[in-house]
């Protein structure tokens, strides 16, 4: 068992001063850590790991190598402000993934949540917002501005417009490209995203029980395959679904602030 920070420390990372280390951090061989970062307690940079900027790595976090966090964002109006990066408690990010902070144009945050994993080459653009245990799979590409909610699922190689949002416990299949806001819960596939319906075995992992469930699924059928315009419909289930937390989540999503407005496509035109 190693007792200091300075034993944990390989003699070809190169640590410059400022920068706040506790103990029990791990840092590997040819890693860099910047002046403004803080890497919290028992935070592990396997190796090859460069943290730039004013970055905050949470308590057991694992960063694996080639990976980047807190570089300058791929933003040509970025002219070196003081911006940041967060990054949760034990979450995982892995081989070659890329988060830029944040801009002065944007929050001034690129933040990632606890509990998450962020698979090999993922990139995450400045001013991000990643909920709690999300999981992202290899080779998706946040532009600038997305926001994911807690325990979504985003498949592999999916690309999703700046200024999108993903609601909680959504799932977005492999080779998406996401254009639109998608609702939480909901299941969305296709070269341009289509919904496929309700992520129901994620709703049932969180517990939600039969009839429950289906009430969920009758408010999704009814707001996007029911008779006449999107908005009558999103007002009629606010009256009808008042006591299910899950049916409010998705509305009070549809009526926040959008970039892009709501996917509303459904596959083949109909669910």
């Amino acid at each position: 068992m190693l007792d200091t920070v300075k034993s944990m420390i390989h003699p070809t990372a190169i640590i410059e001063d400022g920068a706040v280390i506790a103990p029990g951090v791990t840092i590997g061989p040819f890693c860099t850590v910047g002046r403004e970062v803080v890497l919290e307690e028992g935070a592990e940079l396997v190796s090859h790991v460069a943290i730039a900027g004013r970055t905050r790595v949470g308590a057991g976090v694992k960063l694996f190598p080639f990976c980047t966090v807190g570089l300058e964002p791929q933003d040509l109006k970025y002219k070196g402000e003081e911006t940041e990066t967060v990054i949760g408690p034990r979450t995982q990010i892995r081989e070659h993934a890329s988060i830029h902070r944040g801009t002065v144009t944007g929050s001034g945050v690129t933040r990632i949540g606890a509990d998450c994993l962020l698979m090999a080459t993922v990139h995450v653009a400045h001013d991000c917002v990643v909920g709690d245990g999300v999981i992202i799979s290899n080779n998706v590409a946040l532009g600038g501005h997305v926001e994911i909610g807690d325990r979504a699922v985003i498949g592999g190689n999916a690309a999703l417009l700046q200024f999108t949002r993903v609601g909680a416990g959504a799932m977005i299949g492999g080779l998406t490209g996401v254009t639109r806001d998608v609702i939480p819960y909901a299941r969305v596939f296709g070269t341009r995203a289509e919904l496929l319906g309700l992520n129901l075995i994620g709703l049932k992992r969180r517990g939600v029980e039969k009839t429950e469930l289906a009430e969920i699924n009758t408010a999704y059928k009814f707001l996007f395959s029911g008779p006449g315009v999107f908005a009558e419909r999103v007002a009629k289930a606010e009256e009808t679904y008042k006591n299910n937390a899950y049916i409010r989540d998705i509305l009070a999503f549809i009526a926040s602030p959008s970039k892009h407005g709501i996917l509303t496509n459904v596959a083949g035109g109909d669910e």
